[in-house]
């Protein structure tokens, strides 16, 4: 099958119906999880590939990471049961801020509790024993996905064979949480998003992803993409109506008060609290450990994902691209071609 076919299916979901306790204090009355899997779970349990999503992304691997739900791609749904949760505080199935809180029978919004990476890894556990899975063959995560996928291989050592971290970093930097930062002050400075209502905050929340394209991609990517052929033009530039598109496409299929919270959680990342450290923490890891870099990222650097890498004892690669970040979802046939030596 090709991905298309894969593609576009409905989600499923998992509720844990029980009090979920927080890692920053407090709790949610019960959690649910919306996931998709494509392929069979062998009668072992053990035929699995993990895939943990990015920031804005979805449960469907298939439908945001073309050509790797494919027979013969990285994730092959003829020999493995890939799977997919979509994270906590995320408006695509998961509970989030715009989920129902049940003493008040209206969404959360800002009343949601903060949430962190060891909350949406405890939960993607307690979906792995509901699905039967014993064993993963690889864990994938990418970007904020990495930041996940660290924290589970930390938390259960024993249970993946390998584990595969692209454009991500043991502990969110300075750099990144001031990016965060800015993008929350846009979408503060949306009074509407104060307001309890589901579209509050989605005009601050265009102007925050028009910000963030900055560090997504790089100048190399918007001069070689954006540029205006004219010489004598004095307005209506490419890039402008670029920033502009990229902010109503998020604006359009996400929300302002989620996106703050995950904002929140990406900021508190951190593999070495409580654990002794970053490097104590990483030593922990038990998997065969394959960790990728973009030589232009502009958000997890080439160098500092390198010396993640060497921390860990890892396979280092870095993949090449003019992208930035973005380059990870982008240059999809180098990062097959390395990480299929792995399965």
């Amino acid at each position: 099958m090709h991905y298309a076919e894969y593609a576009g299916c409905a989600p499923q979901f998992f509720t844990i119906d029980r009090p979920f306790p927080l890692e920053a204090g407090g709790e949610l009355p019960s959690v649910t999880l919306a996931y998709h899997t494509y392929g069979t779970l062998n009668a072992a349990g053990d035929n699995v590939i993990w895939v943990c999503h990015a920031l804005t992304a979805n449960s469907d691997v298939a439908e945001w990471w073309p050509g790797t739900v494919v027979e013969g791609g990285l994730l092959d749904p003829t020999r493995y049961f890939i799977v997919c949760a979509n994270k906590l505080g995320s408006p695509y199935g998961s509970t989030s801020p715009i989920s129902t809180n049940p003493e008040t029978g209206e969404p959360w919004y800002l009343d949601f509790p903060q949430i962190t990476m060891r909350d949406m890894v405890r939960a993607y556990g307690e979906l792995r024993r509901a699905l039967g899975i014993r064993r993963v063959r690889m864990l994938i995560g990418g970007s904020t996905g990495g930041c996940q996928a660290m924290e589970w291989a930390i938390a259960e050592p024993e249970l993946f064979d390998t584990l595969a971290l692209t454009v991500t970093l043991p502990r969110t930097t300075p750099w990144i949480v001031a990016d965060s930062e800015a993008q929350r002050l846009a979408i503060e400075a949306d009074p509407t998003f104060l307001e309890r209502r589901i579209d509050g905050g989605a005009a601050g929340l265009a102007a925050a992803r028009a910000m963030s394209m900055l560090i997504y991609r790089n100048s190399t990517a918007f001069n070689r993409t954006q540029h205006d052929p004219e010489t004598d033009k004095l307005g209506d530039f490419r890039a402008s109506s670029y920033q502009r598109y990229q902010g109503e496409k998020l604006r359009r299929r996400f929300n302002a008060h989620c996106y703050y919270r995950l904002l929140q959680a990406l900021d508190s990342h951190d593999v070495g609290r409580g654990r002794g450290g970053v490097e104590a923490a990483l030593g922990g890891i038990a998997a065969k450990t394959v960790v990728l870099s973009v030589d232009t990222d502009m958000m997890f650097t080439e160098p500092e994902v390198r010396e993640m890498a060497g921390l860990i004892g890892a396979d280092y690669y870095t993949l090449h691209s003019d992208f930035g970040h973005d380059g990870f979802l982008i240059e999809t046939p180098q990062l097959t071609r390395i990480l299929k030596e792995y399965l």
